[in-house]
């Protein structure tokens, strides 16, 4: 390996390890939810708003965050994002109630939704045209481990020594991934690319695409019903120990990182059709939970699945959004791939604060329907968009004949 080689992979490991923290800050609060709930002694609809008001920051603040910051300096943004995410997380760790907690959970999410737009495209440009796919990988395996093992990390040590631990863990994390890309990523890195107004106007002004987002937030939102709720749920209904909820969460990952693999190749050819499949069995999945939550077994097997699909559809929904925008707005694709962000957490949050909603007023249980219902939504309007997809299809060959 060249040294050029070496630079460029120590400085996607020091991308990994970022995504790795901000990964984790995203769902740690799923995993701790009873926990914060007992300690500031709110209910645990109210500490769901941790999740909803995370969602909702990321949601607001990648698209507005990446069209302000073209003209900065990529390395100065990246140092400056993990500053702000040490100091949202800090907050967190400090709170003594639940407002400070929710400002803390929205100053992280304004550095999660940035880095995420971001990120990518640094990682692309360290490495030559030929590993920029490769390269990408690398940089999403920190959010994929994040998930299979930062949560239930993160929960267990939060059971040991309480939810705030979770959070100063996160900040340790933050710090050393603050002091790899100040040594690892080189300063050289280009600007962004500014996208010119008129372009935004056509992203946000396309029905296509309008469409796409609205499919993103209901299809990958629709989990977020239950899995917000999921500690709460295992313990109360399904009658797991709270230890073993970790464990549980754990294998939730695992299965989120098989399906996330799976996803990327099905999607590969035509991401509408593989798409459509996908959630309409993740709303049969979610609405079996309904019947399975009860009795330990089958809701380990329902659980399993629903993680094995709650991620699958994100490689094609990314996918799908970019060849739209290539259709559509092409210089405002990096615009686009920040708004379809912006959908998946627009999603969490309607997910998050709907599974409060029919917690609240319902009950635990009932969120596996709910969100049943939601994964519907997405599978009526991939059915449209695939239909359309099919019309233009016959479009350009009438034109070619």
């Amino acid at each position: 390996m060249s040294l050029e080689q070496r630079r460029s992979t120590l400085a996607l490991l020091a991308l990994a390890v970022s995504a790795f923290a901000i990964g984790t800050t995203e769902f740690i609060s799923v995993g701790l939810l009873p926990l914060i709930a007992d300690d500031l002694h709110i209910s645990v609809t109210a500490a769901g708003l941790t999740v909803t008001l995370y969602a909702l920051g990321v949601t607001f603040g990648a698209p507005v965050l990446t069209s302000l910051t073209t003209a900065v300096s990529r390395k100065t943004l990246l140092i400056a994002l993990m500053v702000l995410f040490i100091l949202g997380n800090s907050l967190a760790a400090a709170a003594g109630g639940i407002t400070l907690l929710l400002i803390a959970r929205v100053i992280s999410a304004l550095s999660h939704g940035l880095f995420m737009s971001i990120a990518s495209t640094i990682a692309a440009d360290l490495v030559p045209e030929n590993r920029r796919a490769s390269a990408i990988s690398i940089m999403f395996t920190g959010l994929t481990v994040a998930t299979v093992t930062g949560v239930p990390l993160g929960t267990f040590l939060g059971q040991q020594l309480g939810w705030r631990a979770a959070f100063i863990a996160i900040v340790a994390t933050g710090v050393v991934a603050l002091a790899a890309n100040l040594i690892l990523i080189p300063s050289g890195l280009r600007k962004g690319t500014r996208t010119p107004l008129s372009e935004q106007v056509k992203l946000v002004t396309n029905g296509r695409l309008l469409l796409a987002f609205a499919i993103t937030a209901l299809g990958y939102g629709g989990t977020f019903v239950v899995f917000t709720y999921l500690s709460p749920l295992l313990h109360e209904i399904s009658g797991f120990k709270e230890q073993t909820v970790a464990v549980i969460l754990l294998v939730y990952g695992v299965a989120i990182a098989i399906g996330n693999m799976i996803g990327g190749r099905a999607a590969n050819h035509k991401p509408m059709n593989a798409l459509f499949y996908m959630f309409a069995l993740q709303a049969v999945v979610l609405l079996v939970l309904t019947f399975t939550a009860p009795f330990k077994a089958a809701a380990l097997i329902t659980i399993f699945f629903m993680g094995l699909l709650a991620f699958m559809n994100v490689p094609g929904l990314q996918a799908y959004v970019v060849i739209l925008a290539d259709r559509y707005a092409p210089s405002a694709r990096d615009i686009a791939s920040a708004v379809n962000i912006a959908a998946f957490n627009a999603g969490i949050a309607i997910g998050a604060y709907l599974g409060g909603l029919v917690t609240d007023h319902m009950g635990l249980i009932h969120t596996a329907w709910a969100g049943a219902v939601m994964v519907l939504g997405a599978v009526f309007l991939t059915a449209w968009s695939r239909a359309l997809e099919r019309k233009d299809e016959r479009t350009l060959e009438h034109k070619a004949a």
